[in-house]
Formats: C-alpha cells, sequence, structure tokens
C-alpha cells in the first residue's frame, strides 16, 4: 500500500472487532444489520455508506478521533469537531473544568488529555511537584504518568511504589486495548523501561498490619508528613468534540484523617502566602 493510501475502511472496521473479540455475527446482531452485509463490508465487496460507518463505530465504541479516521477511510468528511480549550465555543466547557478543579480544594486535582498531558491543575498540585527532582519534567508539555514513575521524577517519593506502579501501568494498558493509541504503547514502552528503586518504606508496624485497602492508594512522603491519597476520574458524558472525549479530571482524596489535615494545613498555608 502506498504510505499516502488511506487504509481500506473494511479492513479498519474488521481490526476494531477483533480488537473488542466479537465475531460478525456478535456485531451484526449489535448493529441490527446481515452478518452477510458486515462480510461484505468488512472484505471490501461492499462500501459502507456514512450512517453504516457511525453506526458499526458506535457498538464497537470507536473513540471520536478514530471514528473520523473511520469516516475518511470511506470517503467521506469527519463529523466530530477537535478544538482547543480555549476555544471560544468551548467556553462553557472550560469554565465547568476550573470550576470543579477549584472546588476540590484543598484536595489536588488536575485535568489531562488521552495521552496524559496535564493541562490544567488546581492550586494543590504545586506542592506536590516541589518532590520532582528533573526540571525537565516540569517543562510543557508535561505528562503526568511519565511525571509520576520517573525516577528523577516523584517515584522516590511514593512509598508504596510497586503497587502505585502496577496500578497506573493496568490502566494504560486497558486505555490502550480500548483506543489502539500507538503513542499511548510507545508511552507504556517507556515507562516499564523506568528502574524501580526501592522507594522509602512508611512507619510503623499498624500499616504493615492493617487489612488491604479497597483501592490502591497513593502513599507520598512530602517533607516530614506522609500522605495516603485515593483517586477517581471523571469525564464529560455524551461529548461530541474530540478534546472533550479524550479529557479527564483525576482528583484525589485523603484516605485518612491524618492526610485531609495536612493537605488542609497546605492549603492554609497557600492561601496565606
Amino acid at each position: 500500500m502506498n504510505k499516502h493510501q488511506q487504509p481500506a475502511i473494511g479492513h479498519l472496521i474488521r481490526d476494531w472487532r477483533q480488537l473488542r473479540r466479537l465475531s460478525q455475527l456478535d456485531l451484526a446482531l449489535e448493529a441490527e444489520i446481515s452478518q452477510k452485509h458486515l462480510s461484505f463490508v468488512e472484505s471490501g465487496r461492499s462500501v459502507p455508506s456514512r450512517d453504516m460507518v457511525l453506526l458499526l463505530a458506535e457498538h464497537l465504541g470507536v473513540p471520536l478521533r478514530e471514528r473520523n479516521a473511520l469516516l475518511l477511510a470511506a470517503g467521506y468528511a469527519p463529523v466530530y469537531l477537535e478544538r482547543s480549550l480555549e476555544d471560544p465555543s468551548l467556553q462553557a466547557a472550560r469554565s465547568a473544568i476550573d470550576l470543579l478543579l477549584k472546588g476540590h480544594e484543598p484536595y489536588p486535582a488536575v485535568a489531562v488529555d488521552r495521552h496524559w498531558t496535564l493541562l490544567a491543575a488546581n492550586a494543590m498540585v504545586p506542592p506536590l511537584l516541589t518532590l520532582v527532582e528533573d526540571a525537565d519534567l516540569l517543562r510543557p508539555p508535561v505528562n503526568v504518568l511519565r511525571l509520576s514513575l520517573h525516577p528523577r521524577g516523584i517515584a522516590p517519593a511514593i512509598l508504596n511504589l510497586a503497587e502505585w506502579r502496577g496500578h497506573l501501568i493496568a490502566r494504560l494498558r486497558q486505555q490502550i486495548r480500548a483506543t489502539a493509541d500507538p503513542l499511548l504503547a510507545e508511552l507504556l514502552t517507556e515507562l516499564l523501561s523506568y528502574p524501580v528503586a526501592a522507594a522509602p518504606s512508611a512507619k510503623g508496624k499498624a500499616q504493615e498490619e492493617a487489612e488491604p485497602p479497597i483501592v490502591v492508594p497513593l502513599k507520598l512522603r512530602l517533607g516530614e508528613t506522609e500522605l495516603s491519597l485515593i483517586s477517581t476520574t471523571t469525564v464529560f458524558g455524551t461529548p461530541v468534540d474530540v478534546t472533550l472525549s479524550e479529557l479527564a479530571l483525576e482528583t484525589f482524596f485523603p484516605a485518612d484523617e491524618a492526610t485531609g489535615r495536612a493537605l488542609r494545613a497546605i492549603a492554609e498555608t497557600i492561601t496565606s502566602a
């Protein structure tokens, strides 16, 4: 195939179907079309209509960016816009992001895109960034996963590094399976190449004897303080813009009262500065 030639639409649909581990019959039943017609589309014997491309993409859970690629491969114009968060048409969304980030204080929160690039953060994040040893990691574009796991990033301060690293790697693998994004695959290879240095151990026998947590916490040593944080992810519901569909808010909550008090104390220091 010529390097400038678009991949065949049938091949792309087949690839997404196989990625989702669906048979032709499974997908045909879900999309309420005949298996024969789907077979013709995948083999190139039939060119799908624009609506058919969108129908199959919907049932395959194809991300909006890749839906545009499917449309182009079938000879149609993309339907999903991709705009900067600074675009006036996304002002309402940007305001909502800023409101959520600010409203989450005195706890840390960040907004990231699908490649884990830092887009925005609230006032509680900079104190955590003082843990980063390599200033290059803080130069835009800042990748949150790289920042977290790099041996000269936050990793040396993570008390449960092996556990937290495993949690992040598992999330990234799941994201790669969902999106088939080659840049995420490259990021995974990079993260796996980092040496897992021994992190400082948490204090006290009580923690060792405690019951396993119901979620994987992020345990950090910040100066003389130990923080234990649990994270949640928030995404926009039913977005029709590529940028918004790929945006996520990562918010952190204190996993114990001591962490809550420590974070509130840090917030008071920031406010009075």
